[in-house]
């Protein structure tokens, strides 16, 4: 540690005054330059890829049979012109429809009376304060329980026999070897699928004509600025409505005339009978459809070898008999179980001493009887009213 702290204190000496000394140090040298990395060979290029096959043509359809001609349809016969409509008769013309008497005018109505005025309620009284609880008895202290008796010292256990040992199980026999299944035949060669046509190159896309610029947008007029709004003025205080008076007899209405008789409904003309339709013509009948020429059959698949058969599998040996094993020896009884001692009592607890009557609650303050509202003024009944 001292020696470090030596060393520590000579170096920082010798660089706080580097200036002073007669022989500074030289320069360390320079490291040499780093040599260049070599070019990088070319990569090998890339073989072409061979032209695609072209399809093979596709046979063509054969010709199909020319359609018959349509026959011309017959001439219809011209309709028969239908009998002139007979003429209705006028309709009678409805009575003019009586004046309806005038309404008679409706009468004022009375003003309604005000209602009186509600009276005040009268204060009420305070509760009063709520007592004191008694302070709660302390409870007597718990006896202290008897020491318990100890457990008398368990028996000792009598030594368990030992296991006979177990016999030795037979050797299991060795397997018959596996007979080698004979070689698969070879399945017919695939025939070979006639060679794809190259596709054929697209067309170069056009290249589209440059946008024109679109014109500088004008700039929009600054909107003006609204006039100030006017202030609202006070509205008028709203006068008391008057008292409604009793509505007054309701006039009679006048009698509604009755109306005139309606007219009879005159008789229509008998309708003419239309002539008979004539028969159509009978219905030329359509040529017969060509026969679709025939479709050339599915040649035969080649038929599929047949595998030979398998060979039988040589028979398995018999296991050997699995020997008994011996007898177990007899379970020793076990020596007698101690009693056990007698727990003593534990006291009786002491009696809880009796809780003090709780005081009985104030009565409350009886409050003073509501004062009785005035009766509302009497209205006629529904019966009693007159109808409008």
């Amino acid at each position: 540690m001292a020696a470090a702290l030596a060393a520590a204190a000579l170096t920082s000496a010798s660089t706080a005054h580097a200036q002073d000394h007669i022989t500074p140090h030289p320069p360390h040298p320079a490291k040499p330059a780093h040599p260049a990395h070599g070019p990088k060979p070319a990569y090998p290029a890339h073989p072409g890829k061979p032209a695609y096959p072209a399809h093979p043509g596709k046979p063509a359809y054969p010709a199909h049979p020319g359609k018959p001609a349509k026959p011309a349809y017959p001439v219809k016969p011209a309709k028969p012109e239908l009998p002139a409509k007979p003429d209705h008769p006028v309709h009678p013309g409805k009575p003019a429809k009586p004046a309806y008497p005038a309404k008679p005018t409706k009468p004022e109505l009375p003003a309604k009376p005000a209602y009186p005025a509600k009276p005040e309620l009268p204060t009420k009284p305070a509760l009063p304060a709520k007592p004191e609880l008694p302070a709660k008895p302390e409870l007597p202290a718990n006896p202290a329980l008897p020491a318990k008796p100890a457990l008398p010292a368990k028996p000792e256990l009598p030594a368990k026999p030992a296991l006979p040992a177990k016999p030795a199980l037979p050797a299991k026999p060795e397997l018959p070897a596996k007979p080698a299944l004979p070689a698969k035949p070879q399945l017919p060669t695939k025939p070979s699928l006639p060679a794809k046509p190259t596709k054929p190159e697209l067309p170069t896309k056009p290249e589209l004509p440059a946008k024109p610029a679109l014109p500088a947008k004008p700039e929009l007029p600054t909107k003006p600025s609204l006039p100030a709004k006017p202030t609202k003025p006070e509205l008028p205080t709203k006068p008391e409505l008057p008292a409604k008076p009793a509505l007054p007899a309701k006039p009679e209405l006048p009698t509604k005339p009755s109306l005139p008789a309606k007219p009879t409904k005159p008789e229509l003309p008998t309708k003419p009978e239309l002539p008979a339709k004539p028969a159509l013509p009978a219905k030329p009948e359509l040529p017969t459809k060509p026969s679709l020429p025939a479709k050339p059959t599915k040649p035969e698949l080649p038929t599929k070898p047949e595998l030979p058969a398998k060979p039988a599998l040589p028979a398995k040996p018999e296991l050997p008999t699995k020997p008994s094993l011996p007898a177990k020896p007899t379970k020793p009884e076990l020596p007698s179980k101690p009693d056990h001692p007698t727990v003593p009592k534990k006291p009786d607890h002491p009696k809880k001493p009796d809780h003090p009557k709780k005081v009985e609650h104030p009565k409350k303050v009886e409050h003073p009887k509501k004062v009785e509202h005035p009766k509302k003024a009497e209205h006629p009944k529904h019966s009693e009213k007159h109808e409008w």
